[in-house]
């Protein structure tokens, strides 16, 4: 038997070869003294092995908990806006309002919109003001386009008329509106053509734009009749739906039908 001190192997990686059954490798980390025979050893030292951290003192919250120690109160102001100058701005805002409406003169506060649909299924019951009438709209009022400009009219070439009612609708307030405009000369004493004059000039006048027209009638009670009991409106509807999908199909199996119909004749 043979000793060695195993400080000098502190740290490597060694293996053991000998004619007993083999073992797995083992890292050196003791120093006490290994006694081990010296016939049938050989021992093969490999590269240092690196010392792993402990972890025993490190630990993490778990789940969705909050983390500890966190500083999101610094700095606050520069994250958080304030608007302390909210009633200042209100009151400035109406300042410059009643400014510009007494620069205009009697001109109206706002341009005179077209009467529109509202989007989707849901709202297209309802009427609300459009960005500008069309040019189709403008064309059977007799306005120009810029005569519409300086009357006050807002304008929209991108827009189209799709229904007669919505374009009949808007051409009747187009003309309702040219009706009881008052257009001033810019010049005193010197009109053109298209400005007022005589009594028109000295007559009370409103800065109000024609209000947008009412979309719903009320209907008055009534008795509910016996073909409005027996009518089903669900199954109607589903049967519209359904012919309105498969007319083309149908159209073609009738087409084939008289087609062979025709060729038997033969």
């Amino acid at each position: 038997m043979s000793t060695f001190n195993a400080d000098l192997l502190k740290g490597f990686q060694c293996t053991y070869t000998s004619s007993s059954p083999p073992r797995p490798s083992h890292t050196i980390v003791s120093t006490q003294m290994i006694h081990m025979p010296v016939g049938d050893v050989k021992l093969e030292l490999g590269p240092p092995v690196e010392s792993q951290p402990s972890t025993k003192g490190a630990k993490m919250v778990k789940h969705n908990n909050q983390l500890p120690k966190n500083h999101f109160r610094k700095d606050w102001d520069r994250r958080v806006k304030t608007w302390f100058d909210q009633p200042a701005k209100k009151k400035s805002r109406r300042v410059a309002r009643s400014k510009k409406a007494l620069a205009s003169g009697a001109a109206p506060l706002q341009r005179l919109r077209p009467a529109v649909r509202c989007q989707t299924q849901r709202y297209n019951m309802r009427i609300r003001e459009g960005r500008g009438f069309t040019l189709s709209e403008l064309k059977l009022a007799g306005i120009r386009k810029k005569e519409a400009l300086g009357l006050g009219i807002a304008v929209d070439h991108r827009r189209r008329s799709k229904s007669e009612e919505g374009q009949t609708l808007n051409v009747d307030r187009l003309k309702a509106y040219r009706s009881r405009l008052v257009v001033f000369p810019r010049v005193q004493g010197k009109p053109k053509a298209g400005d007022a004059t005589g009594e028109d000039l000295q007559a009370h006048i409103t800065r109000d734009l024609p209000a947008l027209p009412s979309t719903y009638v009320a209907e008055k009670p009534r008795a509910i009749t016996a073909e409005e009991k027996e009518f089903g409106a669900y199954a109607a509807l589903r049967k519209a739906r359904s012919d309105a999908r498969h007319v083309g199909q149908r159209a073609k199996r009738a087409a084939e039908k008289k087609a062979k119909e025709e060729e038997a004749k033969k």
